[in-house]
């Protein structure tokens, strides 16, 4: 649902995820040497396309921190943005459960 210009624009795109942006964003902020080896940040594509139907959907998560060749703040600005666009009602799935739904 967003405009061509911005597909584009993100089409590329490879963030960072990490537990650690995440978590620290919550406050936690202690982690030992050790920790922060093990928790180090994982590229991955903002845009992904189904294999089967070729759809394209952004990688969204609390997790994505950077943006690959973009300064911080400019990174954090678009993840957020592109969250609310994404979380609108619109695009969000809410499941009922019902008995014998599994």
């Amino acid at each position: 649902a967003l405009d061509d210009e911005t597909k584009a624009e993100l089409e590329d795109m490879i963030c960072e995820h990490s537990l650690m942006y995440s978590r620290g964003s919550l406050g936690f902020l202690d982690y030992t040497d050790e920790e922060k080896q093990m928790f180090k940040p994982v590229l991955q594509r903002l845009v992904r396309t189904h294999p089967a139907h070729g759809r394209k959907s952004l990688y969204l998560s609390s997790h994505a921190g950077a943006i690959r060749g973009m300064s911080m703040p400019e990174a954090r600005l678009l993840l957020r943005d592109l969250t609310e666009h994404a979380t609108q009602p619109e695009f969000v799935y809410v499941h009922k459960w019902t008995v014998h739904d599994l």
